[in-house]
C-alpha cells in the first residue's frame, strides 16, 4: 500500500534534493558492498536477482514435488552443535559457553492500581521496574533442582507432567527440568476452558501439574474433582498466601519447596534419548476439542535448527522478547532457538508489550522500551495493532510532517524493492516509529495466521528491519517454511526449511470431505502430514498459502470466497479492530461480524451527530450502515471482488479475546464458536433462513 497525499512542491523538491545528494554519495560504496555480500550468498539486491536465488527445488522434478531446500541434509547436520541430540543438552551447551551471561529476564512490578474508564469499567494498570536476570548457570541449577525435586515427589521417568501456566521464566525452567529427567511435558493453553483442561489431563494420565496461583484459583480448582489421577500441584509463585481448599488426595507445593527437595545429589533421574517424547502439545482448539500432538526431542531439535538457519547472525548478543503463549509451538521453538545460541530472553505479555499497551500506566515504559529486543516473533493480530497505532499517529501529524512521512515511505519502499538501504530516511523519519519496539529490532518473524500485504510492507518500511512470514503446524513442530530476510515480497511464506519437505496434492474442486490432519504414506513409503491448506509453489521455490480448505466457501452462484484472505484485507481498515467473515453456501453474498475500533467509531458517530453509550452505538442500525459503507470502500481499494465484500455486518461492542473463547491464544478466529455466538445475527442478516 502506497500512501498518497497532495504534496507541496517545495517540500517535494527539498526532499528529492536530499535523496539525490545521498544517492550520489553512497552509490559506489553500496554497489561494492552489495556485490561482495551477494557473492557470499548473504544479500539479495533486486527483485530479479532474488527470483534467481533457488530457495527450494523439486526432488522429483514434478510440479507437485516433493520440494526440498538446496543442500538440506548437509546444512541440517552442519548447523547442529556436535553431541547435542536432546533438548536438555541445548541448555547445557549454552552453559559451557557462557555460564554467567544473562539468560531469562523478568520485570519487577513496582505498583498496581485501577483506572476507571469513561464507560465505568475499571482497568488494572501497572508500573514496572527494570528487568532482573538469571544467568545461564543459574537457570541450569534451578532446572536441575526442580527435576530432582519432582523425582522426590514420586515421578518416574517417562511419566507425563502437565504445564498449565502463563508465559514466564518459570515456564521455561520447568520445561528444562522435564527435558532433563525425561518427563514428557504436557502443555495446555492458559485460556482453555475447564472441560478442555480436564480432557488433556485425563488423556495423558497426569499425576503432577505445574501452574500459577492465578490459574489455580480461577481455572484449575473447579475441575480438580474431574481429574482423579492428579496427586501434586506445584505453584510457580513463591507466595505465602493460604492455598484454596483442594479435593482429598491432592498435595500442593510452591516451586521453591520442590527445588529444595532437589538440592541433594542426583537421586535417580534418567536422561532422555533423541527418540523419546519431549512434549505432548495440546492445540488451541480452533476447530473443536484440543488434541495432543506428541513431539520427540529429535523432532523439536530438527525444527529449531531449521528455523535458526533462516535468521542470520544469531548469537549471544541477541535479545528476544517473549510474550506469545509458550504452549504454542511457535513461541517454544523461538525460545529454544535463543537457548541454542546463548541469547537473552526477556519476558513480557501482550498487555505490557509497548508504552501504549492496555496495562501500562500512562507515562511509564512498556517492555520493548526497557528491553530493546533485537529479535521478535509476532502473530498478525499483534502486528495489525501496531500498524494501526502508527497510522493513527500519522493521520494526527501536521501537513508538513505527514507529507515528509509519505515521501519517505514511498521512497524507501521503492529502494527496498531494489535492494538498497535508506539510512537517512531511517534516522530522520522512521526513528520514532522504530522506537515503539525498542529501537534495536533487526528481525521480526510472523506466524500463526496470514499477514496482510499492507501490514507486512508497512512493518518492513517503518521498523527498518525484515519482517518474514513462516508456515508450520503443531504436528510439524512449527517447522515448515520461513521466508528469507532479504525477500521483501508479500503474500508468501518462503521455501522449505532444511528440516522439512513439501509436497502438493491436487484438490478436486469442492472436495472438503477428506479428514484433514491425517497422515498418509506415498508410493515410496514416505509418510506425509496433510495440512488442509491450499497452496502453490512459485518458480523460485517459495510457497504461497492461498487459504485453508475449511475457510473456502462456495457461494450459491459458484464463486469461491477465501474467508481468511478477505479478513486480512479488511483488518487494515482503521474502523476495524477485528473481523470474522461468514458465508453460507446456500446464499449469494457474504456477511461479517466486526469488532470496531472505539476511537474511530466514536469519531464517525460524532461526525453524524449520533449519540449514545458504546453498546447503543454498536447496536445502532444507522451506525452499522455507516461502518459497512467504510468497509466497502476499503474492500474496493484493496481490489476485492464484489462477491467477496460483506453485504451486511454486525458490530460487536465487546472485543474478542482468548478469555471470551472466540479466539485462540494466538488470536486465531474460532469460527465454530463465533458462528454459535452470532447465530441469531446470521439468521437476521440472511433474512431469517
Amino acid at each position: 500500500m502506497k500512501l498518497k497525499e497532495d504534496l507541496n512542491p517545495l517540500v517535494l523538491l527539498l526532499f528529492q534534493l536530499v535523496v539525490w545528494t545521498y544517492t550520489l554519495i553512497t552509490f559506489l560504496p553500496q554497489y561494492l558492498v552489495k556485490w561482495m555480500t551477494s557473492a557470499n550468498g548473504g544479500f539479495c539486491s533486486s527483485l530479479e536477482e532474488r527470483a534467481k536465488r533457488i530457495k527450494a527445488h523439486s526432488v522429483s522434478g514434478s510440479l507437485e514435488g516433493p520440494y526440498r531446500a538446496v543442500n538440506a541434509a548437509k546444512t541440517l547436520v552442519s548447523s547442529m552443535h556436535p553431541g547435542v541430540d536432546t533438548l536438555d543438552k541445548l541448555l547445557e551447551h549454552a552453559v559451557t559457553r557462557f555460564p554467567r551471561r544473562d539468560c531469562l529476564g523478568t520485570r519487577e512490578v513496582i505498583s498496581e492500581e485501577g483506572e476507571k474508564q469513561a464507560d465505568g469499567k475499571v482497568f488494572k494498570k501497572v508500573v514496572l521496574g527494570d528487568y532482573t536476570w538469571r544467568s545461564y548457570e543459574e537457570v541450569l541449577t534451578a532446572a536441575s533442582q526442580l527435576g530432582r525435586g519432582l523425582t522426590s515427589l514420586g515421578l518416574q521417568p517417562k511419566s507425563n507432567v502437565a504445564l498449565f501456566c502463563e508465559t514466564r521464566a518459570e515456564w521455561l525452567i520447568a520445561a528444562q527440568a522435564c527435558f532433563m529427567y525425561n518427563y514428557p511435558l504436557v502443555t495446555l493453553y492458559s485460556t482453555l476452558g475447564g472441560p478442555a483442561i480436564a480432557l488433556g489431563l485425563n488423556e495423558t494420565e497426569v499425576t503432577h501439574i505445574i501452574t500459577s496461583r492465578e490459574l489455580l484459583e480461577t481455572r484449575l480448582k473447579d475441575i480438580l474433582i474431574e481429574v482423579p489421577r492428579l496427586q501434586h500441584i506445584i505453584v510457580v509463585d513463591n507466595s505465602t498466601k493460604l492455598w484454596p481448599d483442594l479435593p482429598h488426595g491432592i498435595s500442593i507445593h510452591n516451586m521453591a519447596e520442590v527445588q529444595e527437595l532437589g538440592v541433594q545429589p542426583d537421586n535417580g533421574g534418567f536422561r532422555p534419548l533423541p527418540s523419546d517424547i519431549a512434549v505432548i502439545m495440546y492445540t488451541s482448539g480452533s476447530m473443536g476439542a484440543p488434541k495432543g500432538v506428541m513431539i520427540s526431542h529429535q523432532n523439536l531439535l530438527a525444527g529449531v535448527t531449521g528455523m535458526a538457519e533462516r535468521i542470520p547472525h544469531l548469537c549471544e548478543e541477541d535479545t528476544y522478547i517473549a510474550y506469545l503463549p509458550l504452549a504454542h509451538v511457535l513461541e517454544l521453538s523461538a525460545e529454544l532457538v535463543c537457548i541454542c545460541h546463548s541469547s537473552r530472553i526477556g519476558y513480557s505479555s501482550p498487555q505490557t508489550l509497548s508504552d501504549q499497551s492496555t496495562k501500562i500506566k500512562k507515562g511509564s515504559k512498556g517492555d520493548t522500551s526497557v528491553l530493546q529486543p533485537t529479535l521478535m516473533a509476532a502473530v498478525p493480530e499483534i502486528m495489525d495493532r501496531i500498524y494501526k497505532i502508527v497510522m493513527t499517529k500519522v493521520l494526527e501529524m501536521n501537513y508538513f510532517q505527514r507529507t515528509l512521512f509519505t515521501l519517505a515511505y514511498n521512497y524507501k519502499l521503492e529502494q527496498l524493492e531494489k535492494g538498497n538501504a535508506t539510512p537517512v530516511c531511517d534516522r530522520l523519519v522512521f526513528r520514532k516509529v522504530r522506537a515503539l519496539l525498542g529501537g534495536r529490532t533487526r528481525v521480526i518473524m510472523s506466524g500463526g495466521a496470514p499477514l496482510s500485504a499492507a501490514t507486512q510492507r508497512f512493518m518492513n518500511v517503518c521498523f527498518c528491519c525484515p519482517v518474514g512470514q513462516g508456515y508450520g503446524l503443531t504436528e510439524t513442530c512449527g517447522a515448515g517454511t520461513i521466508s528469507e530476510v532479504c525477500d521483501y515480497s508479500t503474500g508468501r511464506v518462503g521455501g522449505p526449511l532444511v528440516c522439512s519437505e513439501l509436497k502438493l496434492q491436487d484438490w478436486v474442486e469442492g472436495d472438503t470431505g477428506k479428514n484433514q490432519g491425517d497422515f498418509l504414506v506415498d508410493e515410496n513409503g514416505q509418510r506425509w502430514f496433510c495440512t488442509g491448506d491450499i497452496g502453490e509453489i512459485h518458480e523460485d521455490g517459495c510457497l504461497k498459502i492461498i487459504d485453508r480448505k475449511k475457510d473456502l466457501v462456495k457461494l450459491q452462484a459458484g464463486e469461491y470466497v477465501a474467508l481468511g484472505k478477505v479478513e486480512a484485507m479488511l483488518k487494515n481498515c482503521p474502523l476495524v479492530d477485528n473481523i470474522c467473515v461468514y458465508a453460507n453456501s446456500d446464499e449469494t453474498y457474504v456477511i461479517g461480524f466486526v469488532v470496531p475500533n472505539q476511537k474511530h467509531l466514536l469519531a464517525l458517530a460524532d461526525e453524524y451527530c449520533i449519540h449514545g453509550s458504546w453498546e447503543e452505538l454498536c447496536n445502532s442500525k444507522v451506525i452499522e450502515e455507516l461502518v459497512l459503507k467504510v468497509i466497502t470502500e476499503a474492500a474496493m481499494a484493496a481490489r476485492l471482488e464484489r462477491f467477496e465484500i460483506p453485504r451486511k455486518i454486525r458490530l460487536s461492542p465487546e472485543p474478542w479475546t482468548p478469555e471470551t473463547g472466540l479466539v485462540t491464544d494466538a488470536f486465531k478466529l474460532k469460527r465454530k464458536e463465533l458462528k454459535t455466538h452470532y447465530q441469531d445475527d446470521i439468521e437476521r442478516m440472511y433474512g431469517g433462513k
